[in-house]
């Protein structure tokens, strides 16, 4: 399964952007999980949120509980990342990644969970 992030650039702090990650090659979105993760210069990957295939559950890391929105259009085979009141700590490079295996009502928040990965898109959010 192939995965492309995209939807990331500059924005001030406080302003939004809207992330996308397309599936394609195999799966359809709706046997998948995907989560979003992202990654700072000189700090680990994190987990930043995940849906289930259902769509039923979600996860968001503490941080950015209220700020952040994952969706999943199964018709379009895209997740959905809205990110609003952004903060300069929220800047890093946005992965998405699918899980094919984790029953339909889960999603799981650690990134070994995960077998298929995008390329990641760059967020700057300049104070």
């Amino acid at each position: 399964v192939q995965l492309q992030a995209s939807g990331g650039g500059l924005v001030q702090a406080g302003g939004s952007l809207r992330l996308s990650c397309a599936i394609s090659g195999g799966y359809t979105l709706e046997y998948v999980a995907i989560g979003w993760f992202r990654q700072a210069p000189g700090k680990e990957r994190e987990g930043v949120s995940c849906i289930s295939s259902s769509g039923m559950s979600t996860w968001y890391r503490d941080s950015v509980k209220g700020r952040i929105t994952i969706s999943r259009d199964n018709a379009k085979n895209t997740v959905y990342l809205q990110m609003n009141s952004l903060k300069p700590e929220d800047a890093a490079v946005y992965y998405c990644a699918a899980d094919p295996f984790t029953v339909t009502t889960m999603c799981r928040e650690e990134d070994y969970e995960y077998a298929y990965w995008g390329q990641g898109t760059q967020v700057t959010v300049s104070s």
